[in-house]
């Protein structure tokens, strides 16, 4: 009898059908596609995460955290280990990527190769929009694939217009570009890969990129939901199989329907969790502004210093996170002096951070993860936007979903303390800052509607689960 259960479970295992998940390899590409691999995986298909041997420059821990996980996860070689006198680090990006791109699709061939004649051969390969080569590759084997976008539609369609020559770049300063589905847009409310310096050439040949095959594939996942997005949703989906699958937060903080599913998995940094969870415990409820920029922005030194004081100014209990490559930034004795009101940490939990009572607005840089993650957990935001997709997403949360107020520039490019008093006032305890509340809570239980059981993202998971299902009988 038992030996015919384990004949059982081994034919079911041999049957469940194979998907491979390719992400670039910084965090803010791992997170989401990590997550919709565990979606996919609590409907029944074997899923495999492959990324690349820079994963484990930029994310040290990453092989370790997921040795425990229900998810495969491959490391293949984009070249960083071949001596090629390249660094995701020093030369990042021209050298890189001129290595992964040779790099990469090698090593995924024959990644995929070796699978095929395995007994478990992949049926579908998902990848990083980022990487559209992948539906060559996967083309090559005879493997439907589709792209995965990571970051929002309003980004992705602005890219895409740019693409077809709807508008041209560089923009004059007074330009307004209209795009479908969005409201008119500022040249300082593009990506700021747009803005006419050519100060990222090779990531702006990157973001392109993504639409030079947008036409083949029969699936084009992305992180985002429905209503978040829908008049510019429902016009990329007149032209294309759009289908969102977000938010791709942890399923504890949304619909609660996948066991132990309590964090993303991987961290660039390691937490001070202990000591922000029981700074925060000791303040009143909505009294916290915390403040973090991410992991890869970079303040110039009189930008610090005017964030640190406008944070003193505005009189509020503040948690910041500011990384150890940062804090000479800082100014003197600053930490002693606002050591009543703020605590400063080099990374902590952010999902725990938000969800904790006594936090009442989040300073962001307004990277989508973060944007997510703030809106899906229910807290209004100061935006303050760095580079690449932050502008866009900064205009959207101040004037489409009403769940924050952007801050303002000075004439030397500066957002000054004044400013960031104002703006944080007027979040906490400011005449809108009622109607930011009630909006963020909207959009929290909207979030939770989509990736519930029947909700717009887990049905486009449902529906491409049963297809792969029935392609593989």
């Amino acid at each position: 009898m038992e030996a015919k259960q384990r004949e059982d479970r081994i034919q079911k295992d041999h049957d469940q059908p194979r998907i491979l998940c390719f992400s670039f390899h910084v965090q803010g590409h791992l997170n989401p596609i990590l997550q919709f691999c565990k979606r996919l995986a609590s409907k029944g298909l074997k899923v495999t995460l492959v990324t690349t041997t820079s994963s484990t420059t930029t994310t040290p821990n990453f092989i370790q955290t997921q040795a425990t996980s229900s998810i495969n996860v491959t490391i293949i070689s984009d070249g960083i280990e071949e001596g090629k006198k390249i660094s995701a680090a020093t030369s990042y990006p021209d050298d890189y990527y001129e290595c992964y791109n040779i790099f990469a699709p090698q090593s995924l061939s024959e990644f995929i190769q070796k699978q095929l004649t395995s007994d478990y051969p992949p049926n579908f390969l998902v990848y990083d929009s980022v990487s559209p080569w992948c539906f060559d590759v996967a083309k090559r084997f005879g493997i439907d694939s589709a792209p995965f976008f990571t970051q929002s539609w309003a980004v992705n369609s602005i890219y895409y217009h740019l693409c077809q020559g709807r508008f041209k770049i560089p923009l004059e300063e007074t330009a307004v570009v209209s795009i479908p589905g969005m409201p008119p847009l500022k040249l300082n409310d593009l990506p700021s890969f747009l803005d006419g310096t050519d100060s990222y050439p090779t990531l702006l040949k990157l973001v392109l990129s993504q639409f030079s095959n947008i036409e083949q594939p029969k699936w084009l996942f992305c992180n985002t939901f429905d209503k978040l997005e829908d008049e510019v949703v429902k016009w990329m989906a007149s032209k294309f199989p759009v289908k969102n699958i977000g938010p791709t937060l942890p399923s504890m903080y949304l619909d609660k329907r996948l066991q132990n599913d309590i964090d993303y998995g991987l961290s660039l940094f390691k937490p001070s969790t202990d000591t922000c969870m029981t700074w925060l415990d000791s303040k009143e409820t909505g009294s916290v502004v915390y403040v973090s920029f991410g992991s890869l922005a970079s303040l110039e030194q009189e930008q610090m210093e005017e964030v640190a004081w406008g944070l003193k100014r505005s009189n509020c209990n503040f948690l910041w996170v500011v990384r150890e490559t940062e804090t000479e930034k800082l100014p003197k004795n600053f930490s002693d002096e606002t050591s009543e009101k703020g605590l400063i940490v080099s990374w902590c939990p952010q999902l725990e951070v938000l969800t904790h009572k006594s936090v009442g607005c989040f300073m962001t840089h307004c990277g989508w993860n973060s944007t997510l993650e703030a809106l899906c957990l229910g807290v209004p935001m100061v935006a303050m936007p760095q580079w690449s997709d932050q502008p866009t997403n900064s205009k959207i949360v101040e004037d489409v979903w009403q769940v924050g107020v952007r801050v303002r520039v000075n004439e030397k490019g500066i957002v000054t303390r004044e400013e960031i008093e104002v703006c944080i006032r007027e979040v906490m305890e400011g005449e809108k800052s009622e109607d930011l509340r009630r909006n963020s809570e909207k959009w929290k239980e909207l979030a939770k509607e989509a990736v519930d059981e029947g909700g717009s993202s887990d049905r486009n998971i449902e529906e491409f689960v049963a297809k792969i299902m029935c392609s593989s009988l």
